[in-house]
């Protein structure tokens, strides 16, 4: 059972998987108004669950039997680099990896859709953090018209079967929507362009972006409903307030980490038995 407080935020399990449910709407909520605990309790109990996570993932790591592939989404200035940043940058780097995927090379166009996704998923005891994934080929390519509807609606499944393959080989998948309002999405552009230290951040194509607000939400809304599974499910997590998406990802992430019942590798056959012996041998002052 994952973290319980982000229940409300699951995306039901596609009822046909690969078919978008027209009837699904991504309206659930983007702020904090329904939380059961305030900003500092909030982030009393974040540290608490990144202090935990990090114990988690030694285990996790030592273990090396599976791995866990978290998909970050969300609308421009969702969030997605500052979760990361909150979420997972206590843990042991040589454990995790994190890929930001862009606009695809042409070497990557050349082959298909998965391809640069499928190279980057973790290897056994490994955690890789997908800053975008695979479902911007369902996503932008759909909203901005790069390929045929005849396409990409063909993709959904193709991801189904893709995910599917994953869990059966040992991949935990963790799919994550950071859940952004209209009126806070502009009030972090107006941040952004009010502080000259994060204009780097933007671009004039964000706000053409945002004028598709409408048609982003619908391909949204038809990709979480159609590959929502119970191998690879989605969370649709408030993102207005940072402190509250904090609490919800890093409490799902340490749930998801507990169910793997990762154990530490046994040892090496009559180490225990020898244990008292290299102790001896390690008080030995080494010769000159």
């Amino acid at each position: 059972m994952p973290f319980k407080p982000v229940e409300p935020f699951r995306v039901p399990v596609a009822t046909k998987p690969g078919v978008p449910d027209r009837a699904f709407k991504l309206n659930l909520a983007t702020d904090a108004r329904d939380a059961k605990l305030d900003k500092a309790a909030a982030k009393a109990k974040t540290k608490e669950h990144v202090e935990e996570l990090r114990e988690l993932q030694n285990v996790f790591y030592a273990d090396g039997s599976k791995s866990l592939l978290v998909l970050l989404q969300a609308i421009d200035a969702g969030g997605k680099d500052s979760t990361i940043r909150r979420c997972f940058g206590n843990l042991n780097p040589q454990g995790v990896r994190v890929w930001s995927f862009k606009q695809p090379t042409d070497l990557e166009k050349s082959h298909d859709f998965l391809w640069r996704h499928h190279e980057r998923c973790p290897a056994g005891g490994m955690i890789s953090i997908h800053n975008r994934s695979h479902y911007e080929a369902v996503l932008v390519e759909r909203v901005k018209g790069l390929v045929p509807e005849t396409v990409w609606s063909k993709r959904y499944e193709q991801i189904v079967h893709f995910e599917s393959m994953l869990a059966a080989e040992g991949t935990i998948v963790l799919k994550i929507f950071l859940n952004l309002s209209p009126d806070e999405q502009a009030d972090r552009f107006q941040d952004r362009l009010n502080d000259p230290t994060k204009w780097w951040k933007f671009s004039a194509s964000d706000l053409d972006e945002r004028e598709r607000w409408h048609d982003y939400q619908a391909a949204f809304s038809d990709a979480v409903s159609a590959t929502s599974t119970e191998a690879a499910p989605w969370f649709a997590i408030p993102a207005d307030q940072k402190w509250y998406r904090d609490y919800l990802v890093t409490g799902l992430v340490r749930d998801t980490l507990r169910s793997a019942r990762s154990q530490y590798p046994s040892p090496a056959e009559g180490l225990a038995e020898e244990v008292e012996g290299f102790r001896t041998r390690l008080a030995k002052p080494l010769e000159a």
